[in-house]
């Protein structure tokens, strides 16, 4: 049975991965429905949250396929009920609806919605919650000339996990690694790369 899964992928902070990460979920053709990739707690490295509506033997095959990856350090996948998690949407409306029509301010208000920018055309409003609530704020300014709208990817940080901050500061700890070595004409590429 298909449900709802947020994979969550410590990394090393590594160009291309993105790119080998998503090729897992294409060749099993999983369609991934929100991405989002920023620095973990962890100076260096990467943390991917990924959500995906798939049975659970799928996902445990696709993550086994991502922690193949050299520079994956960890990967988790949990259900709704595991994690804390929350989108982000911004919607832009006219402002005039918003100056003459007392329902749709009480409407913003209900829903907890932050003012970003107002403009004599247009006024741009944010929320953060799930995405039942931000469907039901789309459908609700829809009738009152809604211009725009985009949603984030969901971010999510897992209930029972003490993230891999601690397991980092052990690891390393344990074997310190050794100073990364620069490479000399790493700031040269122009002039070692053009012919």
């Amino acid at each position: 049975m298909k449900q709802e899964f947020t994979i969550t992928a410590y990394t090393e902070n590594h160009v291309g991965l993105m790119g080998r990460i998503a090729i897992v979920f294409s060749r099993r053709k999983i369609n991934i429905e929100t991405m989002n990739v920023c620095p973990a707690e962890v100076e260096g490295i990467s943390r991917f949250t990924i959500l995906i509506n798939e049975s659970r033997d799928v996902v445990e095959k696709a993550v086994k396929q991502i922690e193949k990856q050299v520079e994956v350090l960890k990967v988790f996948f949990n259900t709704d009920e595991e994690i804390v998690w929350q989108e982000m949407a911004m919607y832009k409306v006219p402002t005039k609806v918003i100056a003459e029509q007392v329902k749709v301010e009480r409407l913003l208000r209900q829903y907890g919605a932050n003012t970003v920018v107002i403009r004599h055309d247009y006024t741009v409003f944010e929320t953060t919650g799930h995405r039942e609530e931000i469907d039901a704020l789309v459908a609700a300014l829809q009738p009152w000339g809604l211009i725009e709208f985009v949603r984030s990817a969901r971010i999510a940080v897992i209930k029972a996990s003490e993230g891999i901050h601690k397991a980092v500061m052990e690891f390393e700890a344990a074997k310190p690694s050794e100073p990364a070595i620069e490479n000399e004409f790493l700031d040269q590429r122009d002039g070692v790369f053009t012919m």
